[in-house]
């Protein structure tokens, strides 16, 4: 039998639920990993062993069997509070910070019989898209560690792809789960907005930020979806009137697993960034994606190139909205000097926004969603690369200029925002690799609610890739 780290999140349910393996003993297979590779890899800035082990025993006697992640391990982002397990929100300003309290989503992977095994690493509030912070060493790409892993959820992508972890949530508000998982050469999904009860992005400004999965497979990704929303019986637990528009279907692991439909494709290059940004897309990514138009027209997939509409007003109302968002980072006075060079630029400029600006901000990214959908409406789903340049290496981004840094991320990773901002479901699939053995992804973005055809069409490219069999290589194996 193949190591346990190397069988997908599906395979290790399958496990657990025969008996043949324990939540015992699948946990502490997973720390020992972790003791093994984290030093090197950044992965975690907490790892809670003890708490782990208990848990594991606990799951194993009070938690039923049809719980949908029963027995598997799991990790906390760091921006997410579970009670007595350290919190630092990637910041110096939170260093030796403990809870009193836990998070829904924390509380609702627990529910699903998930074990956590510890925080992993997020940059400063979750606020760039790289996991390079201040307040712990960087998250290092399992592929080449001289490499970054992406951000916001660069810890989760990195305990993935190197087998610390079988799959892990993260949260998206611009990108946090995809960048990380086109890094890593990882399946990234960001749900529909209102689908997940627990990290809907309703109550965030501007809708933005929403949880979902990382995983090896799209059969894994469906699976820790469905465990992160939380059915009761077949009924979601909706805390909002808003919500995503659903389907009674069943579980999103049996569409996963089925791969089945032909769609209607677009494929396109154009961004929201590029009347405000010098966008240039890679040959890398080029060919990544059109590895994947071949496969898809090649699978009966229909497909028609397109473009977006030039819309000068997404980029200053889009960066409004991230700086507003900043603002409400709860520091004030002395506290606000441990801030990092990006966070401070956006936290000032947050905090010096009147309120018109904000309401026009909002209005405006309000009008690019619905003109968006309208524009793609034609579309089952459409094709993006998943990032426009090859990974960058730790240290790339501008360490002291924040309106610098802002700008090398938009020019990283264009694609991404734009989905958040219309609320869409998009996923991220590890196509290609580079002539150095480096990770490539395309990003396929759905219409509301269109979970099911994004699933499928993953599992399609997926069944034709064979990108589960490829493993990154680090220095301790």
């Amino acid at each position: 039998m193949a190591d346990l780290h190397e069988l997908t999140a599906l395979a290790l349910w399958q496990e657990l639920q025969s008996g043949r393996v324990s939540p015992r003993e699948l946990t502490a297979h997973y720390l020992d990993r972790i003791e093994r590779l984290n030093p090197e890899l950044g992965a975690f800035v907490t790892v809670t062993r003890e708490q782990a082990l208990a848990r594991a025993d606990e799951v194993a006697e009070r938690v039923p069997k049809s719980a949908p992640l029963w027995g598997l391990p799991s990790g906390d982002k760091d921006l997410w509070r579970r009670a007595g397990v350290p919190a630092g929100f990637g910041s110096r300003a939170f260093v030796g910070y403990v809870p009193d309290t836990t998070d829904e989503i924390v509380e609702t992977l627990d529910a699903a019989g998930a074990i956590s095994l510890g925080k992993t690493n997020a940059p400063e509030f979750g606020l760039p898209a790289y996991t390079e912070s201040l307040a712990a060493p960087p998250a290092r790409n399992p592929w080449n560690p001289e490499l970054g892993a992406g951000g916001s959820s660069g810890g989760a992508a990195v305990a993935v792809a190197s087998g610390m972890l079988p799959f892990a949530p993260g949260s998206d508000g611009g990108g946090s789960i995809r960048i990380p998982a086109a890094a890593c050469g990882l399946v990234g999904l960001k749900p529909t907005r209102g689908l997940v009860p627990a990290g809907s992005g309703i109550a965030s400004l501007g809708g933005l930020v929403v949880d979902g999965p990382l995983a090896r497979t799209t059969a894994d990704a469906a699976l820790l979806l469905d465990g992160m929303i939380a059915r009761v019986g077949d009924r979601i637990d909706h805390h909002y009137t808003l919500r995503a528009p659903y389907d009674d279907d069943g579980p999103f692991l049996g569409t996963a697993v089925r791969g089945e439909g032909r769609f209607q494709l677009g494929v396109m290059t154009t961004s929201a960034w590029d009347d405000a940004y010098e966008i240039s897309i890679a040959p890398e990514a080029r060919s990544a994606l059109d590895a994947a138009v071949e496969a898809f027209v090649a699978m009966g997939h229909g497909m028609e190139e397109t473009a977006l509409r030039p819309d000068p007003t997404y980029a200053p109302a889009f960066r409004t909205i991230w700086q507003a968002g900043a603002a409400g980072v709860p520091l004030e006075g002395e506290a606000l000097d441990l801030l990092e060079p990006l966070t401070s630029w956006l936290v000032r400029r947050g905090r010096a926004l009147g309120a018109r600006e904000l309401g026009e901000a909002l209005s405006a990214l309000t009008a690019y969603e619905r003109s968006f959908i309208a524009q793609l409406s034609s579309f089952d789903a459409v094709l993006t690369p998943a990032l426009a340049m090859t990974l960058r290496p730790v240290g790339w981004y501008d360490a002291e200029d924040g309106e610098h840094n802002f700008a090398q991320q938009v020019q990283y990773t264009p694609f991404t925002s734009m989905v958040n901002v219309t609320g869409l479901p998009a996923i991220v699939l590890p196509i290609a690799q580079t002539e150095d053995g480096l990770p490539m992804g395309v990003q396929l973005i759905g219409r509301p609610g269109g979970e099911r055809t994004l699933l499928s069409l993953a599992a399609q490219l997926e069944r034709r890739v064979g990108w589960e069999r490829r493993r990154p290589g680090t220095s301790k194996g």
